[in-house]
């Protein structure tokens, strides 16, 4: 199995950003001292859900102080981006890395609407603008010259330099919860990772997945890699007890959901309505803070002592899931219990799993 260590770290407040995101640097480089193998990071802007905004510049201080393990965005919110800006900042990194980038991509977020509006952008088109995106930053470390004509950018540029370090370029990952999505991720043969679906839905969402894969004329060894590839997204806490466990990583969670619905509801426009088919309780403002903690606590988080978690993971691995992306990270724990989480996640967890 792979593990992915993975951050959406909150800021409580702008005085307190500079030190989380130093404490998030610490972290980060430490995952890969604690034997995970990926680096994954958020983006979201503006009210510290996730304290650096950007990703980009972050992943390279993470790089600069890495040497093996891999640094992954989950995900770029790609109708904030302009294609070519972006192109170039990834090729350098993924130069500056080593080549050790996954680039995992996205529409925007579902449930922040003010994020869109401090762009001067509204979600409305996001998924056009995403494509238009993805497929002129794709062609821009393939192509040159390239030449574009769409819906957003006209674009006429000689040559992208440098180009990436991998060849054609970094994978580019796709964030999915549909049944239709997945089937389709599978017949592009993109690598996919998964939200926090509880286990019961795993199976049939890793069948779709397969299903497209069947239909992506791909050979059977790529198949497979994408396959086991597949990521499956965690909270994931691990202390000396059970209860220790639980008591602070249900104190994380209610401070983490308070400081994220009071966002949207001050500052999302009053003409902006979440999806019906993205609300669950975890996210859903009618739903108590604690209600919405104990769901995630009984359907999409690994925690407790060593022992425990490792039967939650081999439960997840019993289900299809070879790629699990740990949220180890959170605003409202003190450092010192995420590293001392990590360390025992690394020593006492990983290694059951090789």
């Amino acid at each position: 199995m792979r593990f992915g260590w993975l951050t959406l770290a909150h800021s409580g407040s702008p005085e307190a950003d500079y030190g989380a995101i130093h404490d998030l640097v610490t972290q980060a480089c430490f995952a890969e001292t604690a034997g995970f193998d990926g680096i994954w990071l958020t983006e979201h802007n503006f009210t510290g859900e996730s304290v650096y905004c950007d990703p980009i510049p972050f992943a390279s201080v993470v790089a600069a102080r890495t040497s093996r393990i891999r640094i992954g965005f989950a995900v770029l919110q790609l109708a904030l981006r302009h294609p070519i800006r972006l192109a170039t900042e990834l090729a350098l990194l993924d130069n500056l890395s080593g080549g050790r980038l996954d680039i995992g991509v996205g529409h925007g977020t579902n449930f922040n609407e003010y994020e869109f509006v401090g762009f001067g952008l509204r979600s409305d088109d996001s998924r056009e603008r995403m494509e238009e995106t993805l497929d002129v930053m794709v062609r821009a470390w393939t192509e040159s010259p390239l030449v574009h004509d769409g819906k957003f950018y006209q674009l006429r540029l000689p040559e992208l330099r440098p180009r990436p370090r991998q060849r054609p370029h970094p994978p580019v990952w796709r964030s999915v919860s549909s049944g239709g999505s997945l089937r389709e991720c599978g017949r592009l043969g993109a690598p996919i990772m998964m939200a926090r679906i509880p286990l019961s839905r795993v199976p049939e969402r890793l069948a779709l997945y397969e299903a497209g894969l069947a239909e992506s004329g791909l050979d059977t060894e790529r198949r497979r890699e994408l396959r086991e590839q597949a990521a499956l997204w965690r909270f994931v806490h691990v202390a000396e007890s059970q209860a220790q466990a639980e008591d602070e990583l249900t104190r994380a969670l209610l401070q983490t959901r308070r400081h994220m619905v009071h966002a949207r509801e001050a500052h999302n426009p009053a003409d902006f309505h979440v999806e019906a088919t993205r609300v669950n309780p975890w996210n859903d403002p009618r739903v108590s803070d604690e209600d919405g903690v104990r769901y995630s606590l009984e359907t999409s988080t690994l925690y407790g002592t060593p022992a425990r978690v490792t039967e939650g993971v081999a439960e997840l691995r019993d289900a299809g899931v070879h790629h699990v992306l740990c949220q180890m990270s959170y605003g409202y724990l003190p450092q010192q219990a995420i590293m001392e989480s990590m360390r025992r996640f690394g020593e006492d967890v990983i290694p059951k799993f090789r």
